[in-house]
């Protein structure tokens, strides 16, 4: 199958690394684990920071671009389907819908959103017009049953499916786990909103925790950075290890030797750090938030909190220092979690057997 591959929030090979960048490079392995050909087919940002934003000559650049994309479909011929990671009232997908009903072929989303809150400005404009892209798409693929909900309330009429959320395990699971006792790590970008709060919450937890030779390593950057690093440093010289910003490989190394992973989660649409860690072979201590229970399994595969409760953070980062033999179950049943149910290959098949039936359903 041809495939054109479009992501409006952030394309796959943008400069600046993120959960959302992440995901769109996982989704085109997917597509193109099972022989599909796949292109990236624009790198046009839409998005829209606050319901007030205007992007200069956004209306010509889009103009342009579908203009572009017309003429060499017509040249090469268009491709078997169109697939959107992401469209949401903050980037709307202003490309693909109109090639789609051009050339005759179907749409797909993978996680769009919807949220009846945010009907604001600009962004009401992009949920309007999302609703009637949702309920044309040929199916819309949901990684949470958040979402799910969300886009069965606002489109009764959509064709719905569920993936879970998934990484490229290989690397994670390769490396052999050699857990340093005591040894706690992150992995999280450093900027405002619910990452900053989820700093915060850590910081406050570790106050708390009474296990004595405990350490951590925190894997991000951002311009929180200062921010971040007051936060900490209350904590004794040489408990907290700042890594900055490592590649996939150098994480993979860093996870291999910690014991635990460690962050709340605030506002996590799911994480996939989560399951990076995971498949390393380590429990995660977090809250039972947003998305974090789509990722962790929560007594199987972590310990999950109230949220908001710092104390019964800094009670689970105790159990888990204390009890090995706790830790080693905790550890083994991550690995084999990712491995069977959230690897690449797992649902690059689930993907798969989506879109065959959506060729069905043109645009």
């Amino acid at each position: 199958m041809k495939i054109a591959f479009y992501a409006p929030l952030k394309s796959p090979e943008h400069p600046v690394p993120s959960g959302d960048r992440l995901m769109a490079r996982q989704l085109l392995a997917a597509l193109s684990n099972t022989g599909n050909k796949v292109s990236v087919a624009s790198h046009l940002r839409s998005f829209h920071r606050t319901p007030d934003t205007v992007l200069p000559d956004l209306e010509l650049r889009v103009a342009a671009e579908i203009d572009r994309l017309c003429q060499e479909w017509q040249r090469q011929g268009p491709p078997d389907l169109w697939f959107c990671y992401h469209p949401y009232y903050k980037a709307p997908d202003l490309i693909g819908p109109p090639l789609a009903r051009r050339f005759g072929i179907p749409y797909v989303t993978a996680e769009a959103s919807h949220s009846q809150r945010r009907n604001l400005g600009c962004w009401e404009r992009h949920q309007d017009a999302l609703k009637d892209l949702v309920a044309a798409a040929a199916v819309n693929i949901c990684f949470t049953e958040r979402d799910r909900a969300g886009l069965a309330s606002a489109v009764p009429n959509a064709r719905l499916a569920r993936i879970a959320p998934f990484i490229d395990a290989e690397s994670f699971l390769d490396l052999p786990s050699a857990p340093e006792t005591g040894r706690l790590v992150t992995v999280a970008m450093m900027r405002s909103g619910d990452k900053l709060a989820s700093y915060e919450a850590l910081a406050d937890a570790l106050r708390q925790v009474r296990s004595p030779d405990w350490r951590l390593a925190v894997i991000g950057d951002g311009p929180e950075r200062t921010t971040v690093e007051a936060l900490f440093s209350v904590f004794p010289s040489g408990r907290i290890e700042w890594l900055g910003e490592l590649s996939r490989v150098a994480v993979a190394r860093q996870l291999s030797r910690a014991s635990l992973f460690v962050w709340p989660g605030h506002g996590e649409a799911y994480g996939l750090a989560f399951l990076e860690a995971q498949a390393a072979g380590l429990p995660v201590v977090a809250e039972n938030v947003a998305g974090v229970p789509e990722v962790v399994l929560d007594g199987q595969t972590g310990l999950l909190t109230a949220s908001n409760d710092s104390l019964a953070i800094a009670q689970s980062i105790d159990t888990l220092l204390s009890d090995h033999p706790l830790r080693l179950r905790l550890s083994e049943a991550a690995r084999t979690f990712v491995a069977t149910e959230r690897s690449l290959p797992v649902i690059s098949r689930r993907i798969a057997s989506l879109l065959i039936p959506a060729l069905e359903y043109p645009l």
